[in-house]
């Protein structure tokens, strides 16, 4: 997914089987952020980040939805261990992070595997990327302000 494209209508599942689609998102832009694990440490900074900023968010005209490749169950926990004001997407079959980009093979302690490149893409009030934070850029205890300076 690029700058000016159009992003999907169906995005996926939210940790309660309910599909959320970028029509429920109408009028308001779009925070659709990738993240790699459930309750790491990284993606628990980032998640509590953007909730701790979640009415400043709304006040700009922004809604947030998080994705990874996690089930819902996990959502479930992580969402109520960190009270998440905002949907997970249960993207187990790896339909999203392939359709953004996300997807890919990463390197940790030389080790090689597969797994979610952290990526935020804001998607405006039509339905097009408007921007892309990429996995180096992004700060998980300041990601908020970084999606307000744009």
């Amino acid at each position: 997914m690029e700058i000016g494209e159009r992003a999907p209508e169906i995005l996926g599942k939210d940790a309660n089987g309910q599909e959320i689609r970028l029509s429920d998102f109408k009028g308001k832009k779009l925070v659709l952020y990738f993240y790699p694990k459930d309750m790491t440490s990284g993606c628990t900074a980032e998640a509590c980040n953007l909730r701790d900023n979640m009415d400043l968010l709304q006040e700009n005209g922004y809604a947030v939805v998080g994705a990874s490749v996690d089930d819902a169950k996990s959502h479930q926990k992580f969402i109520a261990k960190h009270e998440l004001p905002f949907p997970l997407i249960a993207d187990t079959d790896k339909t999203l992070v392939e359709a953004f980009g996300v997807w890919g093979e990463k390197s940790m302690y030389g080790r090689k595997y597969f797994g979610t490149f952290r990526t935020t893409f804001i998607i405006n009030e039509d339905g097009i990327v408007e921007r892309i934070i990429g996995p180096k850029k992004i700060k998980t205890k300041d990601h908020a302000r970084q999606i307000l300076e744009a």
